[in-house]
């Protein structure tokens, strides 16, 4: 698997940061998020490895990191609680996910997509 990552310049010099760091970076804020019952795998890769692996919990699952001219753009695959209100719960990740990715690189971020995938009782 080749690995991406971002790249980035500033005064300091050239910064590359793995997508596996935003991964595990988000992989562990996320589900910590009131009303998130976990997260969804997404993408073909995702769906094959839980298959094989399936007692293994991966922090990639249903997060995918893109590096744009303005910024990063975050996909999140969730799973949320029956009964919660499901726009307040994606606006506290969003604004959790945004606090956290700029504060952890500085990085700023252009948009956080939250998918629903489905709910859990």
């Amino acid at each position: 698997m080749v690995e991406n990552l971002v790249k980035y310049e500033n005064a300091l010099g050239k910064i590359e940061i793995s997508e596996e760091y935003f991964s595990q970076l988000l992989g562990n804020v996320v589900p910590t998020c009131f009303g998130v019952a976990g997260m969804a795998n997404n993408g073909a890769y995702q769906h094959i490895r839980s298959f094989f692996h399936k007692t293994k919990y991966y922090l990639d699952r249903g997060v995918n990191v893109v590096m744009e001219k303005d910024g990063l753009v975050i996909e999140l695959h969730i799973i949320v609680t029956y009964g919660v209100n499901i726009s307040t719960v994606v606006n506290s990740i969003v604004n959790k996910v945004r606090y956290t990715i700029e504060d952890a690189t500085g990085l700023s971020v252009k948009t956080v997509n939250v998918f629903v995938d489905s709910m859990k009782s």
